[in-house]
């Protein structure tokens, strides 16, 4: 592209860019993972981007889960303005206008345009390739480019997916969706389009299979960065201008000694209190983490939205949760949404944010632990708020003193590098 061209989306302006430019997003990550690896010397570049790159520390959106904060990153806003407030929530429209929980996937259920689809119209070739099969029609949502999955490699076609063959483009078969190689495919397809192709703008987003199991600084997570690391360099020896952020943190949800998960379930509780479920008229509790992929998390995070009968009174439900023991916080449906920046619609009346080492659930029969082979961990909560920042460039004109979050990350790719 010539000319530099402005693009305006979703309120904010944004410059195509004029060399490859590649977001990474990388799932569960956070600071100590990174300085982790570059201290044990297995990943040499990174350590370069610690020291010489442009380094923030930055806040993911709240709830720390992966729909909400990928959807933050591509239209450069909060969930308020595009809608995708979980991997799941509560659709009073669906089922005929009953209500059912259903997965948000379905890109209907998004509010806003995507940096990426814009860039796309402008004339920019876009491309984005993500682990799971979940997250690629909310991230290519009225895009013109290429868009696939690692977990889907190999079904994709010239109409769907703006690209053929990409197993032969990549040298790798389909990765397990359990797995560190459906991760390291991402960045593989990443590199051999940059390779291949004239590509404008990428956007790259891996699994956190590998945080969930693997505290930092751990062998399986060394190895994970270790592999990311050559990744990484090579985009920047083909010219990109690298930003690397991730949609929210990781930590350990299990009590030290046993190495049993720290839930509070919380479904359960309600049904105690109210003396009845939910198919009688009493409490509903959503928790937003839940996705088709729960082996390492058994659905189990530190966020829940509690939805309650009308005669019950919400404030003395909020209190009684609040008391106890491993709560962060317990705010209001306009509360939460005011601090979070949510959309009030898709939010139940209670929002329930848990501690650093506890998870919340529903009903303790409704949660299959079995997949769980290593001590829990998870995210969802504030203590998993703060995400890294990288950029493989000096940046100009951020104020000094500014918080950046994760969704400012094409900002400064595309205006300030």
């Amino acid at each position: 592209m010539n000319q530099p061209v402005q693009i305006q989306v979703n309120g904010r302006q944004y410059r195509l860019p004029q060399q490859p430019t590649v977001i990474v997003c990388v799932d569960g990550c956070q600071f100590e993972y990174l300085e982790a690896a570059a201290a044990a010397g297995v990943a040499p570049y990174l350590k370069h981007l610690l020291a010489e790159g442009a380094v923030f520390q930055g806040d993911c959106v709240v709830p720390s889960f992966t729909n909400p904060n990928n959807l933050s990153i591509v239209t450069g806003a909060p969930p308020a303005v595009h809608g995708i407030c979980g991997n799941y929530f509560f659709d009073p429209a669906a089922d005929g206008g009953r209500g059912a929980e259903v997965m948000m996937n379905d890109p209907a259920y998004l509010r806003a345009g995507t940096v990426l689809a814009a860039a796309a119209d402008a004339g920019a070739s876009v491309a984005v390739v993500t682990a799971k099969d979940k997250l690629r029609k909310l991230l290519g949502h009225r895009m013109k480019g290429i868009c696939f999955s690692s977990e889907k490699a190999d079904q994709v076609t010239l109409a769907e997916n703006g690209i053929e063959d990409v197993l032969g483009l990549v040298g790798m078969p389909v990765p397990d969706v359990y797995s560190a190689a459906l991760s390291e495919f991402v960045f593989a397809a990443g590199v051999r389009l940059l390779e291949t192709r004239h590509i404008d703008l990428m956007y790259l987003s891996t699994t956190d299979y590998v945080q969930h199991k693997w505290a930092p600084g751990t062998e399986g997570a060394n190895a994970f960065y270790a592999m990311m690391d050559k990744y990484l360099r090579r985009m920047d020896e083909l010219g990109a201008v690298i930003g690397l952020t991730a949609d929210h943190g990781m930590n350990a949800k299990h009590d030290p000694k046993t190495g049993q998960p720290n839930v509070i379930y919380l479904q359960d509780l309600l049904d105690d209190w109210l003396g009845k479920g939910v198919d009688a008229g009493g409490a509903r509790v959503i928790l937003p983490i839940t996705d088709p992929y729960v082996v390492h998390h058994g659905a189990l995070g530190s966020y829940a939205t509690i939805y309650l009968p009308r005669d019950i009174d919400a404030d003395a439900i909020g209190q009684r949760i609040a008391a106890m023991p491993g709560i962060d916080v317990v705010l209001t449906n306009a509360q939460a949404c005011a601090r979070f920046e949510l959309p009030p619609d898709r939010v139940g009346d209670l929002v329930v944010v848990s501690d650093q080492s506890v998870v919340l659930g529903t009903s303790a029969s409704r949660h299959d632990l079995t997949g769980l082979t290593v001590p829990l961990r998870s995210h969802g909560g504030i203590s998993e708020q703060t995400v890294p920042l990288l950029f493989n460039r000096k940046t100009e004109g951020i104020p000094g003193k500014a918080r950046l979050r994760n969704f400012d990350i094409l900002d400064v790719a595309l205006n300030h590098v």
